[in-house]
């Protein structure tokens, strides 16, 4: 009896941590949603506004005549509803992540803690980065090229629910496009390749980045370019700070036993 009884204390007290963990999680999740609906109600007032804003690399490129038009019954109300939305979700980004970092970090080594912040103000900065990269220079090439080639006679009246979902794409694929070197980095720093190994498939990584290019961007040259090639010449910038964290990683190893054998 005595040791069912001990047994079940002992897995009583194994499940309390996960529980704990699991709170924790729920705890921070909510937060961030809190967040996401305090600053999505702000921006509210002013969706429209902001449409008019995000299409501006559109609008100033329109033939004369022409305009925007909206074909859904409901799109006037859902596309800015929707761009609101999603742009409370970027505004709130470096909360979400200092939530997931406050809830990963008591986990973490102390040498793990010291590439950790880096790497996560890093990343927030070059999302944004990635992101202004396409509205101040992508949109307006790629718009300007689309009401360019179109055929004469043709009225080139754009849907703005298309216009969004188009907008947010390439929102989205260079931001993602401009998190390469952290990706890169975190990979040497795991030990799942090397510097070595990532310099000798520079030529297959090369065309991959084209490949990504055209399966992500609308099926014209310039699109394609102009996120392949800063997507690979991000990836340098990640083999050369790479290297970097293959010097440092003995004495980061050495540090790591030290803290084990503490503990």
């Amino acid at each position: 009896m005595m040791s069912k009884k001990s047994q079940s204390e002992l897995d009583q007290a194994q499940q309390q941590p996960l529980i704990a963990h699991l709170i924790e999680l729920r705890n921070r999740l909510l937060k961030a949603l809190l967040l996401i609906l305090v600053v999505f109600i702000g921006l509210y007032s002013f969706s429209n506004d902001l449409y008019l804003w995000i299409s501006k690399p559109l609008e100033v490129l329109l033939p004369q005549g022409s305009s925007m038009i909206a074909t859904g019954v409901a799109s006037p109300f859902l596309v800015p509803f929707k761009l609101t939305l999603f742009a409370a979700v970027f505004i709130a980004i470096p909360f979400i992540l200092h939530q997931a970092w406050s809830f990963i970090a008591p986990g973490l080594y102390k040498h793990e803690k010291r590439f950790a912040v880096p790497l996560l103000l890093s990343s927030i900065v070059l999302f944004y980065v990635g992101i202004a990269f396409a509205y101040f220079v992508v949109l307006p090439l790629a718009f300007g090229f689309f009401t360019a080639v179109g055929p004469e006679g043709v009225n080139f009246l754009p849907d703005i629910n298309n216009i969004l979902n188009f907008i947010l794409k390439m929102f989205f694929a260079f931001g993602i496009a401009f998190e390469i070197p952290i990706a890169t980095i975190l990979l040497i720093m795991t030990g799942i390749t090397s510097v070595a190994s990532l310099s000798t498939k520079r030529p297959y990584i090369f065309v991959g980045c084209f490949v990504i290019g055209m399966l992500v961007t609308p099926p014209d040259v310039i699109s394609q370019t102009i996120l392949a090639l800063p997507m690979y010449l991000l990836f340098e910038v990640g083999i050369f700070f790479g290297r970097m964290v293959e010097k440092r990683k003995p004495n980061d190893d050495n540090d790591s036993e030290t803290e084990e054998s503490a503990l």
